[in-house]
């Protein structure tokens, strides 16, 4: 199996994170000054283009006024059973 940054869970976490930004109304650039960085680094995780860390996680989801729990339960189910780091 190759490894890869875009596995179905990974780009499930991205959309969920993507659709929390969205429903909090905020654009890219707003959750950038929301988390006192570039948009950039925005984007680059919403592209997969930068993994992010557990706390990491955390941070954005409280960013958008949600939970990480909330975004994980979306994530999970596309986590392969078989899937091995």
């Amino acid at each position: 199996m190759t490894r890869t940054i875009h596995s179905a869970g990974q780009t499930a976490l991205i959309e969920a994170l993507i659709s929390a930004r969205r429903a909090a109304g905020l654009s890219q650039s707003a959750m950038a000054e929301r988390l006192r960085c570039h948009q950039s680094m925005i984007a680059r995780i919403e592209s997969g283009e930068r993994r992010i860390d557990v706390v990491e996680l955390v941070i954005l989801a409280r960013a958008t006024g949600t939970s990480a729990a909330a975004i994980l339960a979306t994530v999970e189910p596309e986590v392969p059973l078989e899937q091995r780091i």
